[in-house]
């Protein structure tokens, strides 16, 4: 039965994948609805010429998304701690397929903010029940394997929606095939996932919205929120602003193009994870906040230029900047929370990311009408540069006393 009752974790259960494949189910899981959200990113101009949509309703259905996940952090964040992470992940996994299904679908602007809103709330759902399995069954690289596995997933959904609707038939819809026909695998998999949550009591205690911040976690998290709140709004200026504003500043309107420059910065965050892995987590900080600084202002003069290659340039350092930040605040708090507790302090974890990159990015959006798309993407990129300077300044380490030896 997938929904299981026991109130023991059961990871060496035979029949079940070994700890190896457990951890791989659950990193491709994760990466799967990082995917499925970047997915639509490339397609959002296909939809505004094929539905008439205005910049306003396209923020809209952004909004949505980020909402609806934030509903789920809110809600169901923590609730496989109660009642184990199997049938919290069946249930994400349904969504999914529910959420593509409606995307293949849509004929509408309403039925695109339907399909994000269950998308958004099967990706939260998702995120912090896959992120608490990882580091269940791998505790020593849990971490760094939930820093990686989001940024591979988004990179593989900018990359492959942005090919399929620039090179393949059924542009609107082939990228939610694939990526429904991916889900469908995974739910029939789970059978096999071990169950690594024991559960406590407290279930429907949980639904009720909060936040969860474990006692010996809150002075760190504390430290590194500036720096999360720079990197998360970094990345809703990509995945809101970055394809409509290549398409603006450069003449080139194919959504491969965008797609890529929104891929690139994925893809350098991912190798930034693995290559910074063994440096202490304030280091890893600082480095992504100097990158922040540096690939913000290099991707605008890329579009006061309208040079496409000194946007990707700059997309490459800017890259550096989320995968350091990400990385870097996620390794310093993560590790502080008990097992019961892990799926808690990644819900509150990631809703104060996902309101840093949403808020701006729709605050921004809506003033797109009054001021144009560059003006805005300028003071979006200020308001990120600002941020992360304040974040260098708060998440300076004092210099160690002299010793008197």
């Amino acid at each position: 039965m997938l929904m299981s009752s026991e109130k023991t974790s059961n990871l060496g259960d035979r029949g079940s994948f070994s700890p190896r494949v457990a951890t791989l189910y659950g990193m491709v899981a994760a990466a799967l609805f990082s995917a499925s959200s970047s997915a639509a990113t490339p397609v959002y101009h296909l939809y505004q010429e094929i539905y008439g949509l205005s910049p306003v309703t396209l923020m809209t259905i952004f909004a949505v998304y980020a909402l609806s996940l934030l509903a789920a952090l809110l809600t169901v964040g923590s609730l496989s701690d109660f009642i184990g992470r199997r049938p919290v992940i069946l249930a994400a996994l349904i969504l999914n397929i529910a959420a593509m299904a409606a995307f293949i679908e849509a004929g509408s602007a309403g039925m695109l903010i339907l399909a994000r809103a269950v998308q958004g709330f099967a990706t939260g759902a998702a995120t912090t029940t896959l992120g608490a399995a990882i580091l269940d069954i791998n505790r020593t690289k849990g971490p760094l394997l939930n820093s990686t596995t989001g940024f591979i997933g988004l990179t593989v959904g900018s990359l492959l929606s942005g090919t399929l609707v620039a090179y393949a038939p059924l542009p609107t819809e082939l990228v939610y095939i694939v990526l429904l026909a991916i889900t469908a695998i995974l739910l029939v998999l789970l059978a096999w996932l071990p169950e690594s949550a024991a559960g406590k009591p407290g279930a429907f205690a949980s639904l009720v919205p909060h936040v969860s911040v474990p006692p010996q976690a809150r002075k760190m998290l504390m430290k590194i929120t500036p720096v999360n709140i720079a990197g998360w709004a970094l990345g809703g200026f990509y995945f809101s602003l970055m394809p409509s504003l290549v398409r603006v500043a450069t003449g080139l309107s194919s959504p491969f193009i965008g797609g890529l420059v929104v891929a690139v910065l994925t893809l350098t965050a991912t190798f930034t994870v693995l290559i910074l892995r063994d440096k202490p987590g304030l280091q890893i900080l600082t480095i992504g906040t100097w990158s922040v600084i540096s690939g913000v202002t290099i991707t605008l003069a890329g579009v006061y230029t309208h040079f496409v290659l000194l946007m990707i340039a700059g997309a490459l350092v800017t890259g550096v900047g989320f995968g350091a930040c990400f990385s870097g605040a996620l390794r310093m708090v993560l590790p502080l929370a008990h097992p019961d507790e892990r799926a808690g302090l990644l819900s509150t974890f990631y809703v104060q990311s996902y309101l840093a990159f949403s808020l701006p990015a729709i605050a921004v959006g809506l003033a797109v009408p009054t001021l144009g798309l560059s003006v805005a993407a300028y003071v979006y990129g200020a308001v990120v540069i600002a941020l992360a300077t304040i974040s260098l300044l708060a998440t300076r380490a004092p210099r160690p006393a002299p010793s008197s030896a």
